[in-house]
């Protein structure tokens, strides 16, 4: 069983940075890939980046790409997200995942099948 912890979120002013960290338990290293995906109230669960279990491939979406960098370290099994240059629009909740299903990077919601409980990042304008 995959255990997902996000940390990391908080509250910071547009234009500023934050750093996503997710310690992953139970998870083999070479198991899949993960990603990071956010919800604003009241909509859907959005894909935001995703990585290959050896970090050697990422994707992004167009809304955070050249602003946030996705990393692994398996050697801690952990996942991380930089944000810099935050804006007001990126305020939500950022959730972790874990796929055991694909080891390439995946970003459909359901190519995951393990999730964390979520970190708020509130972007103040």
């Amino acid at each position: 069983q995959v255990q997902l912890v996000e940390s990391g979120g908080g509250l910071v002013q547009a234009g500023g940075s934050l750093r996503l960290s997710c310690a992953a338990s139970g998870r083999s290293s070479r198991s899949g890939a993960m990603g990071w995906f956010r919800q604003m109230p009241g909509k859907e669960r959005e894909f935001v980046a995703t990585i290959s279990w050896n970090g050697a491939s990422t994707t992004y979406a167009d809304s955070v790409k050249g602003r946030f960098t996705i990393s692994i370290d398996n050697t801690k099994n952990a996942l991380h997200l930089q944000m810099n240059s935050l804006k007001p629009e990126d305020t939500a909740v950022y959730y972790c995942a874990a796929s055991t299903l694909y080891s390439s990077p995946v970003y459909h919601k359901n190519g995951y099948n393990y999730w964390g409980q979520g970190t708020q990042v509130t972007v103040s304008s």
